[in-house]
């Protein structure tokens, strides 16, 4: 967190550095180097390196047809997302009604987001192409020729062989990764729902009101948003932490001493985890079914006279769930809590055992703060990942059962089965939208807090 925190410190300060490079630059720069501000390329070309002054210079041509034939056509309606709806028009010749296409305000969103984005690129090209001029301009005064394309080239498969290898990543980071994500925070500000689809119907700028919908102003969202966030946490909670202490001792009675057959029972358990996770749940769903095998079997034993409310009652189902998940959950902890273990210095046991610990002492004192420390990190990303456990959720009950308490959900439901019911079945993308930004505050918020308080990061030097 200190880190992150000094980061942020940082970069306004690096942004200044960086204004006050330009203005040096074209301060003590030459005519063909001040001119390069305005012409990319100019200052290469002028001072004899022709190759590289026309690549800049192709670059903002090609970046100039881009954004006035292609990019402003769109940025130009992204205050409004369109006004132009598209409008039936009676053909006379063909005695029909024709739609003459109007704005499409997913278009205009989708492509003003990317050409706002071209604008980085443009940026940082422009930046070069000042510094290249302005280090020729420094070597000519110098009496040394500048550098050839060429041998610029050289420098990036050798010195600066690592911004060439990070470059594609980071370019399929920016377009897959960080654009949606950009694009998908702008719905949240918008009015895109049933009944503003476009091309038919356009979607406009809403402001906070998705917001202040969730928070203050409709009172079955604010209900819904509070209640499904109480039992994702509590959700979260359990299937993290019953997996992980159960695993634990699982493993520890597999490799206790005396205990035979070790691998066979390893074996069983792994056996579970080849079957895919969606199978057992799909068929635990149907077990579980007021006319399934568990009910029915219950009532011809004479235990039970009505079926048991496994998936029907809001308490059953959510403990159902969590049992469940502890079922498909735990052969993985089990796997990877062996593995550690059998890394735990025995003598540290022998010295607990001589100093009258018992096997409860020596689990709190010894196994427990060893396994915190190697796996804290693993803890969190469990659960960060139960938060947004979409499968055993909407495989096993579909979110259900359903409220007349909540808007477009079921008391089992997770913020994440909440979001895809909203978007799939409900088509109100802007709420939906809206509730993917929270959930993303909420996993960053905790991981970042949790993490950098934990030993493996505090204490990494110092854990023997």
């Amino acid at each position: 967190m200190k880190k992150f925190k000094a980061a942020l410190l940082k970069l306004p300060r690096a942004i200044g550095r960086g204004f006050k490079e330009l203005a040096e630059m074209f301060i003590k720069g030459d005519l063909r180097t001040r001119l390069s501000y305005l012409i990319m390329g100019f200052g290469s070309l002028t001072h004899g390196q022709i190759l590289k002054g026309l690549l800049y210079l192709g670059f903002q041509i090609l970046y100039f047809f881009f954004f006035f034939g292609f990019g402003w056509q769109y940025l130009k309606d992204f205050g409004t997302l369109g006004t132009a709806t598209q409008i039936k028009v009676w053909n006379e010749s063909l005695q029909i009604y024709q739609r003459m296409p109007g704005d499409n305000s997913m278009l205009i969103l989708l492509y003003s987001v990317l050409t706002l984005a071209t604008l980085v690129p443009l940026i940082v090209f422009w930046r070069l192409n000042i510094k290249s001029s302005y280090k020729a301009q420094k070597q000519i005064e110098e009496g040394i020729k500048p550098n050839s394309f060429i041998k610029d080239l050289r420098t990036m498969l050798d010195e600066r062989f690592h911004i060439t290898m990070l470059s594609i990543p980071m370019l399929a980071l920016t377009c897959f990764t960080i654009l949606p994500i950009i694009f998908m925070v702008l719905i949240a500000f918008t009015n895109f729902d049933q009944t503003h689809q476009p091309p038919g119907n356009l979607f406009t700028w809403v402001g906070m009101t998705n917001v202040t919908d969730i928070f203050l102003g409709n009172t079955t969202k604010r209900n819904t948003f509070f209640g499904i966030l109480g039992w994702t946490m509590v959700w979260a909670v359990f299937a993290t932490f019953t997996n992980y202490i159960l695993g634990i001792i699982l493993a520890m009675m597999i490799n206790k001493k005396g205990i035979r057959f070790k691998k066979m029972w390893r074996t069983i358990f792994v056996i579970t985890i080849a079957v895919p996770q969606f199978v057992s749940l799909m068929l635990m769903s149907k077990l579980l079914t007021d006319t399934g095998i568990v009910n029915v079997l219950l009532q011809k034993m004479g235990w039970i006279s009505e079926p048991l409310p496994f998936l029907t009652d809001p308490t059953w189902a959510r403990a159902v769930v969590i049992i469940i998940n502890m079922w498909v959950g735990i052969p993985y902890t089990m796997l990877m809590a062996s593995g550690i273990l059998m890394n735990i210095p025995q003598d540290l046991y022998e010295s607990a055992s001589i100093d009258g610990a018992g096997p409860v002492r020596s689990f709190t004192a010894i196994t427990m703060p060893y396994m915190l420390f190697v796996t804290a990190p693993y803890l969190i990303t469990t659960f960060v990942g139960n938060i947004n456990n979409f499968n055993v959720i909407y495989l096993l009950t579909a979110g259900n059962p359903l409220t007349l308490d909540y808007y477009q959900a079921g008391q089992t439901d997770l913020l994440i089965t909440w979001l895809y019911k909203l978007t799939v079945n409900q088509q109100d993308y802007s709420l939906a939208s809206t509730i993917g930004i929270f959930i993303f505050i909420i996993v960053a918020t905790v991981s970042l807090i949790v993490y950098n308080r934990t030993g493996s990061v505090k204490k990494e030097d110092q854990f023997q």
